[in-house]
This record gives C-alpha cells, structure tokens and sequence, in this order.
C-alpha cells in the first residue's frame, strides 16, 4: 500500500498544518524522487513529470500524463487527478494548484542534506514561477516516509540480531583457521557470511566489507578474489555487514565487528577504546535527551562522537558522519543522518525514525578501525541494536 492512503491522510493533513503549510506538493520523473515514489505507489510505466498537491484539508490531486494513466489505477476515485500532454496544460494546471500557496518539497537549502535534495532546480523555478513559495519537506519525510512501523522494528530485530551472530561466527572461523596455520582470504570470509545469510533468508544487495590490517584504513574497502588477502595471526579484522529479511516488509540490520587475531597491541587497543567511546557517548546523548522529551538533531549527536575522537587525538582520521538514515526501504535512507561533518543535518529525532552509530579511525598504512549499531526511537525510548553489542575488542584464536 503506498504510504499516501486515506488511512494515512488525516495526519499527513495534520502536519501540514502545524507546520503553517498550505501542502505538500510531490514531484517525481523518471524515478528521481524516491519520497514521491513511496509516498504515492505507483505501478507501471511511468516516463513523464508528475505532481501531487496534498493539502491541508480535501482530497490529494494529481497532476497527471494523458498516456500514463495505467499505474495510476489504484488512485482513490475521490481524489482529483488532471491529464495533461503539453507542457502550457502542465504548467497551466500546476499554476492554478499552487499559486499563492506555502508548499513543501523535497528541497533542501544550499543541497545541506544531499538525501532530501531530490527536486531539479528547473522545477523548483517552475513551481516559484507559477507562484508558490516552497520550503523544505524535511519533517514531513521524517515522520512519513522514514518512520518505521511496528512490523519494521520486529523485522530489524530479528535481522539485527541474525547477523551479529553471523559476525561473531565468522570472526570465530577466521581465527581458528589462522591459528592452525590454513588462514582464509578476505573474500573467502565475505563469502561465508553471504552463505549464511542465504541459509538465514536474509538477502543483501552486495556482500559485506571483510578488510584485515592496513585495508581496514579504507572506510569502503571490498574484499576481492582478483587480489586475495590472507587474514593472518595477528592481524586487526574488521567485518561491516548488512542485511534484511527476504520476506516484506522488511527493513535492514547494519553492523560492523571489530576483531584481533590473537593478543592485540597497546596501540590497537587504544584505536579501539577510542571508537567505541565515542558511540558511546552518541547513544549515551540520544538516550538521554529522548528519556526527558527534549529535542535531539542529528548533527549534535555527530558532535558528541567526534568530540570523544578529537580529544583522543585521531580526529583527522575521523572521516566520515557517525551514522546514517535507515527509512522503510534504504539502507542509506532519506531520514535525519548523524552527520554535521559531511551536511548539515538539523532535522530532529522523532519517534519513528531509525540510524546507524558508527565512529571510525582509519590510519592509511598502519590500521582501520569502526564499531557500528543501530539505534531506533519508538515510545519514548532510543533503542539500540543488537540487544547485546561490542563492548571489548574480540579476541578470535
């Protein structure tokens, strides 16, 4: 069912009007916009501009192509819906819906929030043209588009928890076939988990980052069978993986484990002691400002990691946000992110919305390290997964 339903519309149509808008207006071509793509549901060939004005009250209108009437199908009869073939009808009839009017779009301001910034500057000229004032979605899609639901949280749960023992397995296997001298190559290693996600019927759409010693410094490093690297005594493994339920609806599970091969060095542990820290201190701030209904934003629990970071004296090699969205159907999702390094992230943390945590040190050459959870706010509460996450560096022998 597509997330804009006459279910769903009284409290979209309550949003909108706490926010002080006349609508939201939804825009999509040729698959460009993901929110209007799963906000309206549409099957079937669609080549042209479409638009939906969600108004503060009434029936949505759609704004829709004389050839593509197809995956409109499923339209609630009583909602509007014009056709249109030129573009002087196409502009003509957004003109009428929108002028005069203070309409949400997927539009973030100076591409702060590159996730929200879906609508081509040419139709924003467009809308402005036909004389509305546009602000951005970005609460709207929050609470809409990116919050789970219950069936979402049982079904990350049970991935979660899936594939942190599969992490945990694996590190375990690499360890022992080190020690007695038949080590496995990172892509070997990759293959294993992917084995034993399809055993799980958990599906994803690549396999898992599987990185041992100095590769582990790339933040995206893939394991490849063309350049193999044995995972030796000795070494830092580092294992980020990820996956969801095959069967729908399902959301993703996203973790990275963090293993040494044997007895680890002063400096490796210190790496480790750091990161962790770090997400420590990130979930410790979520945690604490959800339990006293006070307003959290993604870019102050990005500060609060990197803090602990810059303090220890790693924070050049802290390169990346602390976490990202994780909505109802990407991984790397449209929802609020922990970042205030890579965007601007100022959107807040609402019940519904889900993330990663996960605070990396990546030192070219020498070591590479990150700890990585997931974390959720449903009740009043901000709930991490797994249930049980790392704590101590693992020792895999």
């Amino acid at each position: 069912m597509p997330l804009l339903n006459p279910k769903s519309l009284p409290a979209i149509q309550s949003a909108i009007k706490d926010m002080d808008l006349d609508g939201w207006l939804l825009f999509d071509f040729h698959g460009l916009n993901p929110v209007a793509t799963g906000m309206i549901g549409l099957e079937g060939l669609l080549s042209r501009r479409i638009f939906v004005l969600v108004g503060r009250e009434g029936a949505p209108i759609a704004i829709t192509h004389a050839i593509e009437q197809g995956p409109w199908k499923h339209w609630p009869a009583e909602w509007g819906k014009q056709t249109y073939s030129s573009w002087r009808t196409l502009e003509e009839q957004l003109g009428a819906l929108v002028k005069g009017k203070r309409v949400a779009m997927e539009y973030s301001p100076g591409d702060a929030v590159p996730y929200l910034d879906r609508i081509p500057a040419g139709v924003l000229e467009m809308v402005k043209a036909a004389g509305a004032k546009v602000v951005t979605s970005g609460e709207l899609v929050s609470r809409f588009y990116a919050a789970w639901t219950q069936t979402h949280i049982d079904a990350h749960r049970r991935a979660a928890s899936a594939i942190a023992q599969i992490a945990k397995d694996a590190m375990n296997v690499a360890g022992k076939r080190a020690k007695g001298g038949a080590p496995m190559a990172e892509h070997e290693i990759a293959k294993w988990i992917m084995d034993r996600f399809a055993e799980g019927k958990l599906v994803a759409d690549h396999g898992p980052i599987v990185a041992a010693g100095a590769n582990a410094a790339n933040p995206h490093y893939h394991p490849s069978a063309s350049s193999p690297r044995l995972v030796n005594k000795g070494d830092i493994l580092l294992i980020d993986l990820f996956a969801r339920e095959a069967s729908e609806p399902s959301v993703w599970a996203d973790q990275t484990w963090m293993a040494s091969l044997g007895a680890p060095s002063e400096r490796a542990l210190t790496v480790w002691t750091t990161i962790r820290d770090a997400r420590d201190a990130a979930i410790a701030l979520v945690q604490e400002r959800v339990k006293k209904g006070a307003e959290v934003r993604g870019g102050e629990v990005d500060d609060a990691c990197r803090a602990v970071i810059d303090k220890a004296g790693f924070g050049k090699y802290f390169t990346h946000r602390t976490g990202h969205s994780i909505d109802q159907r990407d991984l790397h999702g449209s929802g609020p992110h922990i970042d205030n390094l890579e965007t601007r992230e100022e959107r807040k943390l609402i019940p519904g919305v889900a993330f990663s945590v996960e605070p990396g040190i990546y030192i070219p050459g020498e070591i590479g390290m990150r700890t990585e959870v997931n974390m959720y706010l449903s009740n009043g509460l901000a709930i991490v997964t797994p249930e049980i996450y790392q704590q101590d560096l693992i020792i895999a022998e």
